[in-house]
């Protein structure tokens, strides 16, 4: 996928030139050993595997006009959407798809194996120079990685086809429903290796479904461009002029992709991660429903972290966000992945929802995020004039935490946040770093 402000010429150099570091200094090597050997790993098989398919099947002339025609659409596309591109990663999440598999997915069924190695560098090259260097948290290795990630992708998906008797479009027209089957086989086949060779490159591997593999949006997304491949190639291989007409549903996807994740964002806390209070309170009124028409319970959970402002005048703001950070973390990985949901409530206020829990539960939810909390250990780094302070450890960090069930403690949301918010007062009231339990409505 791909966005311009506007700039003096130089703008795009320094960026560039600040890039140009010495193999040293790449950002790989701070990375898990895990991470590390996999990247090198991945792009050494591609390498090898292109050179291999080269040798096996060398370009034709028509092969390298297919490539010029696929690349030069890519780079259009990737122009035309740059400005969205740049916004779209600044607020997605874990999993970001994009839009290049319109192309590689056409050159799979167009070109030799070895050209379409060729075509996702030239794609992924432009987009590191024009889309993303502005972007810190896109380093290059990852570029690299995620461009030999699609190389072998496309690579398996060609090897389906190739088996299934039918290695190209026009083969695939002629085999008629055959064909048709054998690019969905192949179609499947990229979409299954593309999200397994992305997992192992992630510093962390979430524990759920969604964290692996993304929301059924995002892989509505991905399966749309797949399509548009498909139809991409089929209109090369007839009528070349009508590939232009992939150009403008592609931008358009683009951008309501982009309206989706910035109504996304809206429901999360830009600085903890956790979902923001009307973000969390949406998602508490459709829980409150379902209670209703079910007659069961759920329970809410109001934290405070102890003693913040001690560690914002003594350790900097900037420390504070951190051992905020922190605490949210913490908070989330102590409830359920499925249900529970976790929200800032305000300042070093958090608040959890638990669906379809009875008080024996909300009772061991709340010790464990306690406990949780008193032995996190945050590591900072002290303020100074010149910014470069020590380095140094908080710990012995606590909460103080007030439960609330529906319904004996409130029948709506507003009264069970009230009487949560009563149960968290007398926690700190009476000496902080406990949970105080509000089982009747005021």
């Amino acid at each position: 996928m791909s966005m311009s402000v506007e700039h003096q010429p130089s703008a795009t150099v320094e960026p560039v030139r600040e890039s140009l570091v010495p193999p040293r200094r790449w950002a790989l090597w701070e990375q898990r050993p895990r991470v590390i050997a996999y990247c090198l790993t991945s792009e050494l098989v591609a390498l090898l595997a292109t050179i291999a398919w080269w040798r096996a099947h060398p370009p034709r002339a028509i092969d390298v006009a297919v490539l010029g025609a696929l690349a030069g659409l890519g780079l259009l596309q990737a122009e035309l959407g740059r400005r969205v591109e740049r916004v779209r990663r600044r607020v997605a999440g874990a999993a970001h798809i994009n839009m290049t598999s319109v192309w590689t997915v056409a050159g799979v069924l167009l070109l030799p194996p070895a050209l379409v190695g060729v075509l996702t560098a030239l794609l992924y090259a432009h987009l590191a120079v024009r889309s993303w260097y502005r972007l810190q948290r896109v380093p290059a290795f990852r570029t690299v990685n995620n461009a030999c990630v699609i190389v072998l992708t496309c690579y398996a998906a060609g090897l389906a086809l190739t088996a299934l008797g039918t290695p190209g479009i026009h083969s695939a027209v002629t085999a008629g429903w055959a064909g048709a089957g054998a690019v969905a086989v192949a179609l499947t086949v990229y979409f299954v290796v593309n999200a397994a060779l992305v997992l192992p490159a992630r510093q962390t591997i979430g524990r759920t479904l969604v964290d692996l593999a993304g929301g059924w949006t995002d892989n509505a997304l991905e399966f749309a461009t797949l399509c548009l491949g498909v139809l991409n190639a089929l209109a090369l291989a007839t009528l070349p002029g009508l590939a232009l007409l992939v150009l403008p549903p592609l931008l358009i996807l683009h951008r309501a992709v982009l309206v989706r994740q910035l109504e996304a964002a809206v429901n999360r806390d830009s600085k903890t991660g956790v979902f923001s209070l009307a973000g969390w309170h949406d998602l508490a009124e459709r829980v409150l429903a379902r209670a209703e028409r079910t007659c069961s319970s759920f329970g809410l959970l109001m934290i405070d972290l102890d003693h913040f402002k001690k560690i914002n005048d003594t350790a900097g703001h900037l420390a504070g966000d951190q051992v905020l950070t922190a605490t949210a973390n913490t908070i989330t990985n102590a409830v359920r992945d499925h249900n529970d949901a976790v929200g800032r409530f305000g300042g070093e206020e958090f608040v959890v929802l638990l669906p379809d829990v009875s008080a024996a539960d909300i009772d061991a939810v709340a010790e464990r995020i306690r406990h949780a909390v008193n032995t996190l250990v945050v590591e900072v780094d002290l303020p100074t004039p010149d910014g470069n302070g020590p380095t140094t450890l908080i710990n012995e960090l606590s909460v103080s935490i007030g439960t609330a069930m529906y319904p004996t403690a409130g029948t709506g949301i507003r009264r069970l946040l009230d009487a949560a918010d009563r149960a968290l007062y007398s926690a700190k009231n009476t000496g902080r770093n406990r949970v105080v339990h509000s089982t009747t409505a005021p």
